[in-house]
């Protein structure tokens, strides 16, 4: 390997399957060995996306902090510092709250030529201290990466400086999600119907993803078409919540929580419809996903979802925390199956032409190269 390899270390929280942690692993793939030194740092060294990373074979060191304020986040700090000028690492790059809070004053006090923070949503979930210092942090960065225009503009009228704002948009490797055959091994193990027509949601289960609206939605469809079932694919914490919400729904016979899948391809191939009804989104790579398998698709107009979907092109917008739109909407597909099927295919041309991966991980290259340039750190 060439000796004059940019020295790179992208740091994030876990590696738990979610939106950010699949980009970044995404691109740590992607990336070009020739021309970066990759070192792939986390607060927690856990998840589903550790045993695909093990084919990198590149340093993986974890700094596993306590709260923000903690002596033990201190003597982390000083480990990172150290680890930042031992390697001479040249770009450091965090990703999220926790990991931009931590790794951004830390890079740039150990000497770090550049330092990268990523933003990859609108920060609903934070609380206006986090919101604050989130900001104050960045201040110390040369970027700050975004993967929306809705995000970028969101932190303009935050206060952060508009030159410093970059949106590389996230990317998907296309041929992991076209031409998946049907399984009726599968439908059988969901104890559906082979004949029923699926209308999914692919999402971690939070209170941010909306999906109460969604189980709303169904108990209105499910009452106009009886051929219809319905697939929860995800895990988290409002899990119990949005079961015993959908037995009040009388939907116990009609809907699967799958939990955790790993078979999301092949769950993409069973389905009729996918649907997104987030309440914040950054740019959702279950919305790429989707359409990249040629599934019609309605998602709730906020964040990122309108530069991804073209209403009534490539997919559906509807109004967020609206049960009856989203039910409109998913009733609109099943009984017109040529508008859907032309739905999905305009929306598995949009992710193709806007959202491959290969695209993604050349524009983030070009991005460290300039700023590497830019400093004169070549």
């Amino acid at each position: 390997m060439p000796s004059k390899r940019i020295k790179l270390l992208k740091m994030l929280t876990n590696f738990r399957i979610g939106g950010t942690e699949r980009q970044v692993a995404n691109l740590a793939l992607g990336i070009d060995p020739l021309q970066f030194d990759l070192h792939l740092a986390c607060l927690c060294q856990m998840g589903e996306l550790l045993e695909e990373l093990e084919t990198l074979r590149v340093p993986r060191p974890e700094f596993r902090i306590g709260s923000l304020y903690s002596p033990r986040t201190l003597w982390q700090g000083i480990r990172l510092a150290h680890y930042v000028r031992r390697n001479l690492i040249q770009i450091v790059h965090s990703y999220g709250f926790y990991p931009n809070v931590f790794t951004v004053p830390v890079a740039r006090l150990a000497g770090a030529s550049i330092v990268v923070a990523s933003i990859r949503d609108t920060g609903d979930l934070l609380t206006p201290t986090q919101t604050w210092l989130q900001k104050l942090v960045c201040r110390l960065a040369d970027c700050v990466l975004v993967n929306a225009e809705a995000i970028r503009e969101s932190l303009i009228e935050q206060g952060y400086a508009p030159s410093k704002i970059v949106v590389i948009r996230n990317g998907i490797a296309l041929s992991n999600f076209t031409h998946s055959e049907r399984s009726a091994v599968l439908r059988r193990e969901l104890g559906f119907p082979p004949s029923a027509r699926l209308v999914a949601v692919f999402s971690r289960l939070n209170p941010m993803k909306g999906v109460e609206y969604f189980l709303d939605a169904a108990s209105i469809v499910a009452e106009r078409f009886p051929d219809v079932r319905f697939l929860v694919a995800g895990d988290g914490g409002s899990r119990k919540e949005l079961e015993d919400r959908a037995r009040r729904l009388g939907l116990e016979a009609r809907i699967v929580f799958t939990g955790f899948r790993s078979d999301v391809r092949e769950l993409l191939s069973e389905a009729a419809i996918s649907v997104l009804p987030s309440l914040s989104e950054g740019t959702s790579n279950t919305l790429l996903e989707s359409m990249a398998a040629g599934l019609p698709v309605v998602a709730t107009q906020v964040g990122g979802n309108p530069e991804v979907i073209e209403d009534g092109v490539s997919g559906l917008l509807v109004p967020p925390r609206d049960s009856a739109e989203i039910a409109a909407a998913v009733g609109r597909l099943l009984e017109d199956e040529g508008f859907a099927r032309r739905l999905g295919q305009a929306g598995m041309r949009r992710v193709s032409e806007l959202f491959s991966l290969s695209g993604s991980v050349q524009q983030t290259e070009h991005l460290y190269q300039r700023l590497i340039e830019v400093k004169g750190c070549v």
